[in-house]
């Protein structure tokens, strides 16, 4: 706006641009009437306001003296007047140019409607272009509105133009509406009505951005400088210890000047850590330096309560004087309230003497309650020195000689106080050490100890294993020999029912005894191959003698035999044994012999 006001200053009108003459009124009224619209501007009316025309410039010569009206978009004037105000009506007029003329819209008309401005927007939509328009045309009339940076032009009668500046924008938006005719020709593909609209481009929002992050850096840029501007300087770096600066340190705690400064170095160098045995007698004189100075310091807190106490005298004093002003001023307007003079002051005059009289009496009491109330501590403060717990008598007492040789004697007793606390510490640091050997020893006599026991756990262990793996060997064994006897079991009783069924049939065909005995053969063959395989899965031990003889005298029998013999015939031959036991043995061991 300010640009654009600047410029119109400095407006040349170059009358060389125009290409179609407007002094004639008949022929701008046969122009406007081809285009459908009501002409305007034929009796002196101005067609454009008075922010843009140039200063002096009577809008009534119009047509009448062949000036032509001021063309905001003709060459060599650069811009587009500022948006008028709303409650203005706008007035647009015919924009020449060198391959077509641009003809107003109808002011009746609604402005044209826009969408909502995207940020950064230099790129516009134009639509509504004739269809013999080209891209230089399109060039020459909106490059007037500023630098054109691209043109994008469709085959459907519309382009996208971008611009330099995003100002620049507004002056294409002022187009439109603009029915806009290639020369003079009254073809329909010469002509079209111009729609401008604000683009959505990503380069221009990818502007935008880039600004706005420039602007943000810079904000936080202006933040940064101005917070450290604000901000208190930092303290200054603490040097490390060492013997050196350890010396200059004691000097500056010596030092009243420095003292503050050179108390700082020593508290950090002992939260350090710097304390060791080396080191121990340096720090102890610089803690003695800074105890030194706590003589000076109640020196001058007691000069700065006994200031303070003037100060308070002072005030009392002072106070008191106003108070006896204060009375004074009460007693002469009491005065004035009595008949003899009252009476001779008026209305008004007494209102004022009454309020000045209670305004008075007011400040009077305050002062009073106040210098009361310092009066009263003051009655306190005896008291306790009286009692004794005043620590400024006691300071004062000190300035004394006899305190001073009291306090010295103090402080000697302290420091060999503190001397004797240093080697006690000492030795305490090398029972711990000498307690720390001892301990090492013993700790290695527990790992020994350990291991040991570790050892024997472990040859346990293996013990165990191996008295687990017998056990379950045994177990296995038990129970093939459980399985060995059941099967032996149920050999005997087939064996038993083959033997009554052969004696059955034996007595029922009277065969012989030679018949028999091949059956009590086959038998004893049978006993014998069952004998044999249980032999190999199993070797039973004997458990007694008895059971040693019996197996002798059956093997003598059956070896007297040997063509075998029954299972009864050899029972009744062992009836026949005098020995109890042996018969009750005897069932068991012929079961164990099939």
């Amino acid at each position: 706006m300010a640009a654009a006001a600047d410029g119109l200053g400095s407006i040349a009108i170059d009358t060389t641009q125009l290409n179609m003459s407007v002094t004639d009124p008949t022929a701008w009224a046969t122009a406007m009437n081809n285009l459908g619209m009501v002409p305007v501007g034929l009796a002196g009316q101005q067609l454009v306001t008075d922010s843009i025309c140039v200063p002096g410039f009577d809008p009534s010569l119009s047509m009448m003296t062949g000036i032509t009206p001021i063309n905001p978009m003709i060459p060599g004037m650069g811009l587009v007047p500022p948006p008028p105000p709303t409650d203005v009506p706008v007035v647009k007029e015919i924009i020449h140019c060198k391959s077509c003329t641009l003809f107003p819209p109808n002011p009746n008309l609604p402005p044209p409607s826009t969408r909502e401005r995207p940020p950064g927007c230099k790129t516009v939509f134009v639509g509504g272009l004739p269809e013999n328009a080209t891209e230089e045309i399109i060039q020459e009339v909106f490059e007037q509105c500023g630098d054109i940076t691209a043109i994008r032009k469709s085959k459907k009668n519309f382009c996208h133009i971008r611009f330099a500046e995003e100002f620049m924008v507004d002056k294409a938006i002022y187009l439109s509406g603009y029915r806009m005719r290639l020369g003079s020709s009254t073809d329909k593909k010469d002509s079209g009505r111009l729609h401008v609209d604000f683009a959505q481009a990503r380069d221009d929002f990818y502007e935008w951005e880039c600004k706005q992050r420039m602007l943000a850096r810079e904000e936080r840029h202006r933040r940064k400088m101005e917070e450290d501007r604000l901000r208190p300087p930092s303290p200054p770096a603490i040097m490390h210890y060492s013997e050196h600066e350890a010396a200059l340190l004691a000097e500056k705690l010596k030092d009243d000047s420095k003292f503050s400064e050179a108390i700082t170095v020593l508290l950090t160098w002992i939260e350090r850590g710097e304390v060791n045995r080396r080191s121990a007698n340096q720090f102890y004189s610089m803690v003695q330096s800074a105890n030194s100075h706590v003589r000076r310091l109640m020196n001058e807190k007691a000069a700065h309560e006994q200031e303070m106490e003037q100060a308070k005298e002072s005030f009392k004093n002072a106070l008191t004087g106003i108070l006896t002003q204060f009375e004074q001023i009460v007693a002469v307007f009491n005065a004035s309230t009595r008949q003899k003079a009252w009476d001779h002051f008026s209305k008004a005059q007494r209102k004022n003497i009454d309020i000045w009289r209670k305004h008075s009496e007011e400040l009077r009491n305050a002062h009073s309650e106040q210098l009361m109330g310092i009066r009263r501590e003051e009655e306190m403060e005896m008291s306790d020195d009286d009692s004794g717990d005043n620590p400024t008598k006691k300071l004062r007492v000190d300035d004394s000689a006899l305190a001073a040789q009291a306090y010295a004697l103090k402080e000697e007793n302290d420091s060999l106080r503190w001397q004797l606390d240093a080697y006690r510490n000492e030795v305490e640091l090398l029972k711990q050490e000498k307690g720390q050997l001892f301990r090492t020893e013993e700790s290695l006599t527990k790992d020994q100890q350990l291991q040991f026991l570790q050892q024997t756990m472990q040859g346990m262990q293996q013990q165990l294993l191996s008295i687990q793996e017998e056990l379950n060997n045994k177990k296995s064994e038990l129970e093939q020999a459980k399985e060995e006897q059941t099967h032996t079991q149920a050999m005997l009783k087939v064996l038993q029912e083959q033997l009554k069924s052969a004696k059955e049939l034996a007595e029922i065909n009277g065969h012989d005894e030679s018949q028999a005995n091949e059956i009590n053969v086959l038998t004893v063959a049978l006993v014998n191959q069952d004998r044999e395989k249980n032999s190999e899965k199993r070797s039973p031990g004997l458990k007694s003698e008895k059971e040693a003889l019996l197996i002798g005298i059956i093997s003598t029998f059956l070896h007297v035999h040997p063509f075998g013999a029954n299972i009864e015939y050899l029972w009744s031959y062992m009836q026949q044994l005098d020995s109890r036991d042996e018969m009750n043995q005897a069932p068991k061991i012929l079961i164990s012999l099939h």
